[in-house]
């Protein structure tokens, strides 16, 4: 028979246990042993939570030219930007997230002109994070090797970044993240 006593505060854990089976099994001399152990109980080496995350957002504000990362409801961080120009304005909606590319080529809508991913002339910087495509041409975040253009009307409708920024933002992001663009 086994009898286990829980204090209520959880500090002793006083078991009792009456062994006269497994004395009789182990033919000790005394069938009737008891065995009492004292346990103070510690905490746990670690500690294991289940929790779902709510999913990362992101809201382009292009009146105040940011774009804001959500986790869920909550603001994570802004950062500063550059959208499209007057003629190549940033369209407006609601888009996802369909492409990320480390050192992705340029090509360029005017006049078709391509530059390999990693050449100093590229203007994508390193990182490209697609979210709006009519199939010819893509819009996108990006970094610029003209820093100066952030926080204005530059673009041929993409959001340029600081290259540290798009970095950061490439790495909190996956394909799929709802991607919103206000005025």
């Amino acid at each position: 028979m086994i009898k286990q006593l829980f204090a209520l505060a959880g500090v002793v854990v006083a078991v009792n246990v009456v062994t006269h089976q497994l004395a009789y099994q182990q033919k000790l001399s005394e069938p009737h042993s008891v065995v009492t152990q004292s346990v103070t109980p510690q905490p746990p080496t670690s500690t294991t939570v289940n929790v779902v995350a709510a999913p990362v957002r992101l809201t382009i504000q292009l009146s105040s030219r940011k774009v804001t990362l959500y986790r869920g409801d909550t603001p994570i961080k802004s950062y500063p930007i550059a959208v499209g120009r007057s003629g190549w304005e940033t369209p407006t909606g609601n888009f996802r997230v369909g492409q990320m590319l480390k050192n992705p080529t340029w090509i360029s809508p005017l006049t078709d002109e391509v530059v390999p991913g990693g050449h100093p002339d590229n203007p994508l910087g390193s990182y490209w994070i697609g979210f709006w495509s009519d199939g010819r041409n893509s819009i996108g975040f990006h970094g610029t090797p003209n820093p100066e253009s952030v926080g204005t009307a530059a673009s041929h409708g993409c959001i340029r970044m600081y290259n540290k920024d798009v970095e950061e933002l490439f790495s909190q992001v996956s394909l799929g993240t709802s991607v919103a663009v206000v005025e």
